[in-house]
């Protein structure tokens, strides 16, 4: 059997606020949102091409998490989005929270990309394909 990416696990601090700005910024889908026995809040979502799920999560009972180093770290650092027009979905993020943070650069092959940091403190990064 192949290997492919099952599911990305984001803990947050407000799941579903942090899902439902996924949800407009980025068309995802909600696909349940339950109480689980283990205290968290678990939010599980899907691209919009639903070839990727995506879950958000708080902490535990008896947990506690520490805060999301900002900027570029070891461990998972961000994800990447494809984006049609870069700099419209940087205003349009912008404007609904999120902070830009690098960019926009030209990347390998004439691609464009940009880093921003969501309301809830995850890096993104958005990639408009090259022209040619």
């Amino acid at each position: 059997m192949a290997f492919r990416i099952n599911h990305i696990h984001v803990k947050c601090l407000k799941p579903r606020t942090t899902a439902d700005w996924f949800v407009s910024a980025f068309n995802f889908t909600v696909l349940s949102d339950d109480q689980r026995s283990v205290g968290d809040r678990f939010v599980r979502c899907v691209t919009e091409d639903g070839a990727l799920r995506v879950n958000f999560s708080n902490a535990r009972s008896g947990e506690t998490l520490g805060r999301a180093p900002s900027g570029v770290h070891y461990g998972l650092e961000h994800f990447g989005l494809d984006s049609a027009d870069l700099d419209a979905d940087i205003a349009r993020l912008v404007q609904a929270g999120a902070t830009l943070e690098e960019g926009p650069n030209e990347g390998r092959g004439g691609q464009r990309v940009a880093f921003l940091r969501t309301p809830d403190d995850l890096r993104i990064e958005l990639i408009q394909p090259s022209s040619n």
